[in-house]
């Protein structure tokens, strides 16, 4: 007679059923999924630039300044959505400016959230003074507005795209810590966590490996949501002229320089600010999406 037992599933099988009920949930929200196409068609722009892109993006063409676009009249394909003030292709400039503002929202998330999770766990897990020490100073920071808290920093370190970086991600780490300090109060006391404790887990271990996994979910969803105020904040400090200099085709500096133009040349204006635009939707939607796939009390039936 043969014995029938039952094996535990293998981990590749319990791996491959997340991600099918993860996309399962995800898909089900369509303006996630498109926001998920644009998002990839954008980091494929911003990897090929180079090769996709018609011209150089600082290259001038003096014989057409303020060259509209080609359904314009007097435009012309060789500039498909025109020229800028001084000659260069926009187009050129958008698909190169896509690398500045994708590189920009993935450097102040990183540094934004490490800095948060750091602060977060230490906050949650400890408690006590360090708690209050933390949070006191979370909340100094999240009193001021973020792009004028942002702005002052940058005034403070000096204009330019390496200081606007450091202060959006000063502005926006306390997200990451407040939330990451919620989760880890909640998950601390659990059995799993009393269980590791017994078994000799020190609090390096029990704050890396046994409690930060459990608080993943939220942190996914609220990077993603950071990555778009991030790339509006850089765009807003480069129109302000307190982020990336000229000749930089950073999307905000591009609406910067073009402002005077609004009237006599409004492609010039008007497609960087369509950018910014898509950009910052298609990576809300994403978050949306992630949020709904995430969270067990948002799940669909």
């Amino acid at each position: 007679m043969t014995e029938i037992t039952n094996s535990p599933a293998p981990v590749s099988a319990l791996k491959t059923s997340g991600l099918a009920e993860f996309w399962y949930y995800f898909s089900a929200n369509r303006g996630a999924v498109i926001g998920l196409g644009v998002i990839i068609a954008l980091v494929l722009i911003a990897v090929f630039a180079p090769w996709i892109a018609p011209y150089p993006p600082d290259q001038q063409f003096r014989a057409s300044f303020k060259a509209p676009p080609f359904w314009y009249e007097g435009g012309s394909t060789a500039f498909l959505l025109g020229t800028d003030e001084v000659g260069r292709d926009i187009l050129s400039r958008l698909i190169h400016g896509a690398r500045y503002s994708l590189s920009i929202g993935a450097i102040v998330v990183a540094i934004a959230s490490s800095v948060g999770i750091v602060l977060g766990v230490l906050a949650g897990y400890f408690g006590g003074w360090v708690d209050n020490v933390i949070m006191r100073v979370m909340d100094v920071i999240l009193a001021f507005p973020s792009l004028l808290l942002a702005l002052v920093l940058v005034a403070i370190l000096g204009p330019g795209l390496l200081n606007a970086m450091l202060a959006i991600s000063l502005v926006l780490q306390p997200h990451f810590a407040r939330l990451v300090r919620a989760a880890v109060m909640a998950e601390k006391n659990r059995e799993y966590v009393t269980s590791a404790k017994m078994a000799g887990a020190g609090h390096l271990r029990l704050m890396l490996k046994t409690i930060l996994p459990n608080c993943l979910g939220p942190l996914i969803v609220q990077a993603t949501l950071s990555f778009s105020n991030a790339i509006l904040d850089a765009a807003a400090l480069g129109f302000l002229g307190m982020g990336a200099q000229p000749p930089t085709p950073e999307w905000g500096t591009m609406l910067a320089s073009a402002r005077e133009f609004i009237t006599s040349a409004p492609w010039i204006v008007t497609f960087p600010g369509l950018a910014i635009l898509i950009t910052v939707l298609a990576i809300n939607l994403v978050g949306d999406g992630l949020r709904d796939a995430l969270d067990p009390k948002l799940k669909r039936s």
